[in-house]
């Protein structure tokens, strides 16, 4: 009875009409749970509405932890013991403490981790699963993820290094050092919100320089991406062309 369980919640086969119907029940249930999120104020049907989401995912929550052993593959204690460390079980765990606490509304923010829960239940989508361009692009991601983690900490390092610079060079524009950091991070995106800016010669060269190289840094992803896509789309080809026969 547990592995029956098991599947419908978590193990969504094709054909498996239940899994399929309680895949869709838990995405109407998180779509419901957020509608709170779009209005300012709370009312009597926002609160039921919420309560009601908290106990479904309450049970969801202890449906998983009871089918761990299933999960992990583990018939032991021990995967009982792991999956409340695992990280959807700590997103389905920090999704309910928000409701259960009696100062929900300070942890209000926090809720929008539900919409995380999403990617668990949109296995019913498993069509875009495996799009060629969906396997290509993952593809792409993972032959690519040692450039993109350099371009990233280039990227971080810069971001730090310009408001260091920026923070000491214009003191009195900048109230803390997280505001120095949010002008760096805009200024190297090239957005430029003008909301923090510099008002000294040194400092508008400072920045000067941030959004120009920034140009650079921003553009590399893309790049890397796009090339590691071309490479993918041209090695396909040539297996399939290899597979033809003459």
């Amino acid at each position: 009875m547990r592995k029956r369980l098991y599947e419908i919640i978590e193990k969504s086969k094709e054909g498996d009409r239940q899994s399929q119907i309680y895949d869709s029940f838990m995405i109407i249930v998180i779509i419901v749970s957020l509608i709170p999120l779009a209005f300012k104020g709370e009312n009597a049907l926002f609160f039921a509405m919420d309560k009601i989401a908290m106990v479904i995912f309450i049970i969801d929550y202890f449906l998983r932890w009871i089918t761990a052993d299933y999960k992990f593959e583990q018939k032991s204690f021990v995967a009982f013991l792991k999956y409340p460390f695992s990280i959807m079980a700590i997103i389905d765990l920090v999704s309910i403490l928000p409701s259960l606490s009696v100062i929900s509304r300070g942890f209000k923010v926090l809720r929008i981790l539900r919409m995380i829960r999403a990617l668990r239940v949109l296995r019913i989508f498993k069509g875009l699963r495996y799009s060629k361009n969906f396997i290509i692009i993952g593809e792409v991601i993972r032959s690519s993820r040692n450039s993109l983690v350099a371009v990233i900490t280039l990227a971080v390092a810069y971001i730090v290094i310009s408001a260091l610079v920026i923070f000491n060079v214009e003191p009195d524009s900048f109230q803390s050092f997280f505001d120095a950091v949010y002008w760096a991070t805009v200024s190297l995106t090239t957005v430029g919100y003008g909301d923090i800016y510099p008002v000294s010669v040194m400092g508008r060269m400072i920045t000067m320089v941030s959004s120009i190289l920034g140009i650079a840094i921003v553009a590399l992803p893309a790049g890397i991406i796009t090339a590691g896509y071309m490479n993918e789309i041209q090695k396909k080809d040539e297996t399939s062309g290899d597979s033809d026969p003459d």
